[in-house]
């Protein structure tokens, strides 16, 4: 047997065969205002550009970091491959000397007692990396 069609404008539940209109969470009938929802497009593309401002700082934050953490692997790597013949204590300054062949080496000597070529100052920190210093002279 062929099943009778409803109308558009009756709410019957075939599952429950019942008519549930009443007991729906909006309006069913055909002079009910029209459900619209409410345009986010504005707040949502306000909202895209706040967060990608936010992603955009912390990317710069964490280049600018990687930036220094690069210089300062280079820093260590060009002091620990110098040339030196002594144990570096740990706070002391020393300083970085280019020798005629153009290496590198390590000296307690400064640039005021001395007449090397100067390359920088620095001084060995407690977690085993160099850190370089301005000349205050």
């Amino acid at each position: 047997m062929k099943e009778e069609k409803k109308p558009d404008a009756v709410v019957f539940d075939s599952k429950t065969q019942t008519y549930n209109a009443s007991l729906l969470p909006y309006a069913t009938g055909v002079g009910a205002p029209q459900i619209t929802p409410p345009d986010v497009s504005s707040w949502k593309n306000t909202q895209v550009q706040a967060a990608n401002h936010e992603f955009k700082a912390q990317f710069n934050a964490l280049r600018e970091q990687y930036d220094k953490m690069m210089l300062s692997y280079a820093f260590n790597n060009k002091i620990y491959s110098a040339k030196f013949n002594f144990e570096p204590i740990i706070g002391e300054t020393y300083f970085l000397y280019l020798d005629k062949n153009g290496n590198d080496f390590l000296s307690l000597i400064s640039p005021t007692q001395c007449s090397f070529n100067y390359s920088a100052t620095c001084t060995l920190g407690p977690d085993k990396m160099w850190i370089k210093r301005e000349v205050s002279e």
